[in-house]
């Protein structure tokens, strides 16, 4: 039989297509050119004016059915693509979820960030604004055009950072969680750090999470360390705040180290403990569960998550416990041509070649429909078997 020499391999490339998903990159190579995310254009009439995005999709987006917390970026221009790729590498080390990233380039950011306007100088106080814009016509744009959970995280640095705190004690529904990177929280005699304990709600419907950092920046210490002091001494009941003196760190050399030190303490517990993949699905399933009680949204364990479970089973040699994993996976997520696959792999190992057969069948036909990235894989899995079939 043929499968004695070709399923050792099919089962590596096959866990390696289970962690696609994770693991394959966003770079994109072609004509001498590569490409890590999308430029949008939006015509903002609460503005006035065309504002820019740039979008990094997660690693497999168009591979899968599956939804995503949203990233806001300020200042996007300049931090789109290192901050791009922390969320690429965190998210495919498991430590974090996936994550679109929707960074607003700038066109004015000493008008859109400030919160007060101030007589001596021009095109400022327009937080109030630029918050509606992204309330109101940014995320709905988002929302409609990709997949997305209802989790939004916005981070800022220096001025952005100004409008990050802004955009907690003046709008706190619109963002679950905020990262205020060296914030000048002295602009307008100190307005923010003032008007901290009126603004602060007693309570908050869902979690709020605050991560905030302050590099070797002497004229910015006492600001926002008075702001941290009247916060803890509040202590709004879901409201947790993170403060980190990054001492080594400038205010410019601040905004990567913070946002990854950031993403880890916002998503604490994210990652699955080890050996959950031989502990059992229930358990992988209440991990996910205690997710979805801490963050506040309905958080499935990943098809991903589920394949890595079956083809571990695979190979150690437990094929029932893998078919019954996959087949598991087949019924969470129907429309998925890899689940199909993946099961035909389970079945093909085990010797059951007509069910194999019937699962790579249903695996092409619905990369046929989608013009799957993987419809050749697909379909040379189910010719193999085919062929096998034919010879008994």
């Amino acid at each position: 039989m043929k499968t004695k020499n070709v399923l050792p391999s099919l089962i590596l490339i096959s866990f390696i297509l289970a962690l696609c998903t994770v693991n394959f990159s966003t770079v994109q190579a072609g004509d001498d050119k590569i490409s890590i995310g999308e430029k949008v254009t939006l015509q903002s009439k609460v503005l006035d004016e065309e504002r820019k995005m740039l979008v990094y999709l997660p690693d497999g987006y168009d591979l899968t059915t599956a939804s995503y917390p949203v990233m806001y970026l300020l200042d996007g221009g300049y931090h789109f693509l290192h901050v791009s790729g922390v969320v690429q590498f965190l998210s495919g080390q498991g430590i974090i979820p996936q994550t679109i990233v929707v960074a607003i380039t700038n066109v004015d950011r000493g008008r859109d960030f400030t919160p007060t306007k101030i007589e001596k100088k021009a095109n400022t106080g327009g937080a109030e604004k630029f918050m509606s814009f992204i309330s109101e016509e940014l995320m709905p744009y988002v929302n409609k055009n990709y997949r997305t959970q209802p989790y939004e995280i916005l981070v800022g640095h220096s001025l952005g950072g100004t409008f990050a705190t802004y955009a907690l004690l003046n709008n706190p529904e619109v963002f679950d969680a905020y990262m205020a990177i060296s914030p000048y929280l002295a602009y307008d005699d100190n307005f923010l750090v003032e008007k901290t304990l009126e603004k602060l709600q007693a309570s908050y419907n869902s979690n709020k999470f605050f991560y905030m950092t302050l590099g070797d920046e002497p004229k910015y210490t006492e600001t926002v360390e008075n702001f941290v002091k009247t916060v803890k001494a509040a202590s709004p009941d879901g409201l947790e705040l993170k403060y980190v003196h990054m001492e080594k760190e400038d205010h410019g050399s601040i905004p990567h180290l913070s946002i990854y030190n950031g993403l880890e303490t916002i998503y604490a517990g994210w990652k699955l403990p080890k050996d959950s993949y031989k502990e059992g699905l229930a358990t992988i399933d209440e991990h996910y569960k205690m997710l979805s009680d801490k963050y506040g949204y309905e958080i499935e364990t990943p098809e991903y998550i589920i394949n890595i479970m079956g083809y571990t089973y695979m190979g150690d040699k437990e094929f029932d416990k893998a078919i019954k994993v996959l087949k598991e996976n087949v019924k969470r997520y129907p429309k998925s041509a890899n689940v199909y696959d993946s099961l035909g792999e389970a079945y093909e190992k085990n010797d059951q070649m007509a069910d194999a057969k019937k699962n790579y069948e249903k695996s092409v036909a619905i990369a046929e429909k989608e013009e799957h990235a993987y419809l050749k894989v697909y379909r040379d899995n189910l010719n193999r078997v085919q062929e096998i079939l034919a010879e008994r």
